[in-house]
């Protein structure tokens, strides 16, 4: 039965971390992110599994080891650098922690930003969001905007700018022209 138990405790972790992998975005201060850990002390794991926000200056701050960079990372690769701390520091020795950005209906408190629709501004991101849904939410495109010249302008990681050309008027019939968002986007539908 114990056996059994520790199965079921294993695949739950690894299908959550293969989920959170495949949308994973990385963190940012002001992100709150909840924390599990297990191979630990029972007494310890309050003390540890809770909701966290990410600070100004990127870090949170966990029992034992202080402060962990957080800010750039993605939610797995968070997870290894907290287990890899708590083993080097010869803290615990077989701990496992599973991250997950904290969000209320999905929202996870960043935006993506689109104009050319009836109702342009700032939208909720949300992983897994598109272009074409956030021209919806906008309330759809204005009667002069053209969704064959949809364009998404998307800030990476080293300030450079990039721009990624969509026609959407297709997506009806095709609605693998669509594309991915990443927080921050700017989703532009021209006149």
């Amino acid at each position: 039965m114990k056996t059994l138990l520790h199965l079921i405790v294993l695949l739950t972790l690894t299908a959550s971390t293969l989920l959170a992998q495949n949308s994973e975005i990385p963190l940012t201060p002001g992100d709150r992110i909840s924390l599990t850990i297990g191979g630990v002390p029972p007494e310890e794991v309050p003390q540890i599994s809770k909701v966290y926000t990410v600070s100004d200056s990127g870090t949170i701050n966990l029992l034992h080891i202080q402060e962990v960079r957080a800010a750039g990372l993605k939610p797995s690769a968070l997870q290894r650098a907290i287990e890899s701390a708590y083993k080097s520091q010869e803290i615990y020795t077989n701990p496992t922690v599973t991250v997950s950005i904290d969000s209320i209906a999905g929202d996870t408190g960043r935006q993506v930003y689109v104009s050319g629709v009836v109702q342009p501004g700032p939208k909720p991101y949300k992983p897994g969001i598109t272009a074409y849904q956030v021209i919806m939410a906008g309330g759809g495109p204005t009667p002069y905007a053209s969704l064959k010249k949809t364009r998404i302008v998307r800030t990476n990681p080293d300030g450079t700018r990039k721009t990624i050309a969509a026609d959407l008027s297709k997506y009806s019939s095709n609605p693998s022209v669509d594309i991915s968002l990443q927080p921050e986007d700017q989703v532009i539908v021209p006149e």
